[in-house]
C-alpha cells in the first residue's frame, strides 16, 4: 500500500495553499490528515495565522479537528496548533497591524514545525488565502515560511488546494512560477470543492490543471465535502496515494473529464 510505504519514510512536511480564498483549503487540510490518520500515522496540523475568527470562536484547526478528529487511541496520534489569531478577516499582516497584535514571524513558524516535526510523520501547515499573502511589515509569506523550514534541514513541500472553473489554471500557473522561483517543490494540485454539476470548463480543467501546475492531480473533494457523513473514508476515496488515499486520477478524469475534440483542416 503507498500509504504505508510514505509512513515508513522520514518526517512530511507538507504547506497547503489554495489558489485564492475560499476554495477549500480547510477541507482538503482535514482530507489529507484524516487519511493519513488512516494509515496508521502521527499527524501534526498548524496554522500560522488564524484571521477573521474572535478569540472564543472555533477557528480552521477546530474545524479539522470535527472532520479528521479520530477516536481513541487514534485520537493520541493527532495534534493540532494554532499561533496567532487576528479577529478581521484580513491578511495577516493588515489583520495583525490594524488589531495592535504583532505579526507572525517566519522563523517562528520553522520553528514550531521542527519541534512538531520531532514527534509526528505529517506535518501539515495551513496558509492564509493564496502563497503569497503576507504575514508581517518585511512581506514574509507562506512561501517564506516553507523555505524558513528547508533552512532548518527539514524537506518542505506545497500542496495547492485549486477551484474548479474559469480563473483557476491562471492562478494554477502563478503559484507555480512562484514556487519555482523560490526552490519549492509543488507535490501536486487537489480540487477543493469538485461539483455535483461540473461545467464545461470544471471538466476541461481536469486534464489541464496538471499541464498548468507541472504537477499530478492528487485529489477531488467533492462539493459540501465538509458537511458529508463519514468524512474520513469519503477524504481516502478523494486522494492519491501520495496524500494517504486510494483515489484513481486517470479514472476520475475519464469518467468526468471532457474529451477534447480537433477539427481537421481538410
Amino acid at each position: 500500500m503507498a500509504g504505508a510505504a510514505v509512513a515508513e519514510a522520514d518526517v512530511r512536511v507538507v504547506f497547503v495553499t489554495g489558489t485564492g480564498t475560499e476554495v477549500g483549503k480547510t477541507v482538503a487540510t482535514a482530507a489529507v490528515a484524516a487519511s493519513a490518520l488512516r494509515a496508521g500515522l502521527r499527524v501534526a496540523v498548524l496554522k500560522p495565522g488564524q484571521t477573521g475568527v474572535a478569540p472564543e470562536e472555533p477557528g480552521d484547526v477546530q474545524e479539522v479537528a470535527r472532520l479528521a478528529g479520530p477516536a481513541a487511541p487514534a485520537a493520541d496520534r493527532l495534534t493540532l496548533r494554532e499561533l496567532a489569531r487576528y479577529p478581521e478577516p484580513l491578511a495577516p499582516d493588515t489583520a495583525a497591524r490594524r488589531s495592535g497584535l504583532p505579526c507572525l514571524a517566519a522563523e517562528d513558524v520553522a520553528k514550531e514545525v521542527a519541534g512538531l516535526a520531532e514527534r509526528h510523520d505529517l506535518v501539515l501547515v495551513e496558509g492564509a488565502g493564496g502563497l503569497l499573502v503576507r504575514y508581517d511589515e518585511q512581506g514574509r509569506t507562506l512561501a517564506d515560511q516553507a523555505r524558513a523550514v528547508c533552512e532548518l534541514g527539514l524537506p518542505a513541500e506545497v500542496l495547492l488546494v485549486a477551484s474548479a472553473g474559469l480563473g483557476t489554471l491562471n492562478t494554477t500557473a502563478l503559484t507555480a512560477e512562484a514556487l519555482t522561483a523560490r526552490r519549492l517543490p509543488l507535490l501536486g494540485v487537489v480540487v477543493g470543492a469538485w461539483p455535483e454539476s461540473p461545467g464545461l470548463a470544471d471538466r476541461c480543467n481536469l486534464a489541464d490543471l496538471p499541464r498548468a501546475a507541472g504537477a499530478p492531480l492528487l485529489g477531488a473533494l467533492p462539493e459540501r465535502a465538509g458537511r458529508a457523513a463519514g468524512f474520513p473514508a469519503l477524504a481516502a476515496g478523494a486522494l492519491a496515494p501520495a496524500l494517504y488515499g486510494h483515489w484513481d486520477a486517470a479514472a476520475f478524469v475519464t469518467a468526468h473529464g471532457a474529451h477534447e475534440v480537433r477539427h481537421g483542416t481538410g
